[in-house]
């Protein structure tokens, strides 16, 4: 199970970071993942990169992990599910038999995003579980894309945020949750914005604090990151408004 210590409050609701690139929602068992970026590698293959076609089995393998850590019940993925719309029928057999599994053993939704055009709920090759372009969850918006402006707690993907670090002299890089905080004067009604780590295992990553992100995470008071150890969960600051 994930370990208490990761867990922390979102807009009056517990989540907790499950390996670093997932959230767990306790209060519906759910399990929550952004940017898996399925059959990535067999993308480039196509335009005459060649990369090792195993992408779709790792990330996978990810996420049964993390169903099993958490016990989670419910799965739902925040958009760039497949590299292309084609992904779905690239899969080798391997990995569709996995994700075949995944989706039968959990109540199982797929949210679209940027990425997943053309891959609707009757497309060639689509996977198991139910297609949405959004949900609205326990009150909060799941969505892939942040949008500037929304009221409502909201979680997204899109962005693949990494903390810029320098740890003894040395740059690192490591896959964060972003948080809003609400901004002063105004009530909960507001809301607060989260943004996901990209869970897949060829995605790269923008920085945390990009001019991008900051902007879509308004309004807000505060903007922070939020980076599991192998003990805690540590927070560092990216935004705050002016005084």
């Amino acid at each position: 199970m994930v370990p208490v210590s990761f867990a922390f409050d979102f807009a009056g609701r517990e989540l907790a970071v499950a390996g670093g690139r997932a959230l767990y929602w306790p209060a519906e068992r759910a399990l929550l993942v952004a940017d898996l970026h399925l059959e990535k590698a067999s993308f480039y293959a196509r335009h005459g990169q060649m990369l090792p076609p195993y992408d779709s089995r790792e990330t996978l393998e990810r996420v049964a992990e993390a169903i099993r850590a958490t016990g989670a019940r419910r799965v739902f993925t925040l958009g760039d599910n497949f590299h292309d719309a084609g992904g779905a029928a690239r899969l080798e057999p391997h990995a569709a038999g996995m994700l075949d599994a995944l989706t039968r053993a959990t109540d199982w939704v797929w949210i679209t995003g940027n990425h997943d055009r053309g891959q609707g709920a009757d497309a060639r090759g689509a996977p198991g579980g139910t297609i949405v372009e959004e949900l609205e969850v326990g009150g909060m918006i799941l969505r892939h894309h942040a949008q500037r402006g929304e009221a409502r707690p909201e979680l997204s993907g899109h962005f693949h945020p990494q903390l810029k670090l320098v740890a003894r002299g040395r740059p690192i890089r490591r896959p964060c949750v972003v948080v809003s905080s609400t901004p002063h004067g105004e009530g909960p009604k507001t809301g607060v914005k989260l943004i996901m780590p990209a869970f897949g295992a060829l995605t790269g990553g923008m920085d945390a604090a990009d001019p991008a992100i900051l902007s879509a995470m308004q309004p807000a008071s505060a903007i922070d990151a939020v980076v599991p150890t192998r003990a805690k969960l540590l927070q560092f600051p990216l935004w705050r408004a002016a005084a």
